[in-house]
């Protein structure tokens, strides 16, 4: 794989203001992705969101959201290293859970799969809509693609992992729009703590769907704030 510094991706601010992430672009202030997406949920999943959290227990809740938000960070620090050159794979040797997670993204999901990389957490705007930071923008099986990788407790299906699409096609419009680019591919690269890998694409259709499905998403979040 080679570094292509294709695009000159800008450097942004980032804040919270009442519960929100937004970004700073010159005088514009753009909510995050994951804020509209938190926002918006439906009251189902909202329901069921409390209802896990009363089964069990709102401390054990937040210790279970705190360790996998730790340890997600940790794998993806170790997958943006290994990429930029920072590191060897002798630091694969290390039996840290999330160094084996990374390991397994890198070597299933990666090795021979990426091509180009155009950037890493790279910050992205929807000019005066929204905002975000991708984890990859690059070229994947010879596809520009943006890239997301995940870490999970368990096992996923797709119809559990919606969001995960709404934001690669944020991601991905945000890009086009922008760059005036026609990416056509999503994935997400996914290691289980029990080091099972799992890979989800969305691309053609089903990720215009999902571009779409964002921007009504985008227009709620626009009519609760107003």
């Amino acid at each position: 794989m080679k570094w292509n510094n294709k695009f000159n991706y800008p450097k942004s601010s980032r804040s919270n203001e009442d519960g929100f992430r937004k970004y700073l672009f010159g005088e514009e202030k753009l909510p995050s992705v994951t804020s509209i997406l938190q926002a918006t949920k439906s009251e189902e999943d909202k329901a069921a969101l409390e209802n896990w959290k009363q089964r069990i227990g709102v401390q054990e809740a937040n210790k279970i959201k705190t360790e996998a938000s730790n340890r997600g960070t940790s794998m993806h620090s170790y997958i943006e290293n290994f990429l930029r050159g920072r590191i060897n794979e002798s630091f694969f040797e290390s039996n840290e859970q999330y160094k084996n997670m990374a390991k397994e993204i890198i070597d299933k999901g990666i090795k021979g799969k990426l091509e180009e990389i155009y950037g890493m957490e790279t910050t992205l705007h929807y000019p005066k809509k929204y905002a975000g930071t991708a984890d990859l923008i690059g070229i994947y099986e010879g596809k520009q693609c943006c890239l997301d990788f995940k870490q999970s407790n368990r096992l996923k299906k797709a119809e559990y992992i919606q969001d995960y699409f709404l934001q690669l096609g944020a991601y991905t419009l945000a890009h086009n729009v922008v760059y005036k680019t026609n990416i056509t591919l999503g994935a997400i690269l996914l290691c289980t703590v029990d080091n099972f890998y799992q890979e989800f694409k969305i691309e053609g259709s089903e990720l215009l769907m999902y571009q779409n499905l964002f921007l009504e998403r985008v227009k709620k979040f626009n009519e609760m704030d107003n």
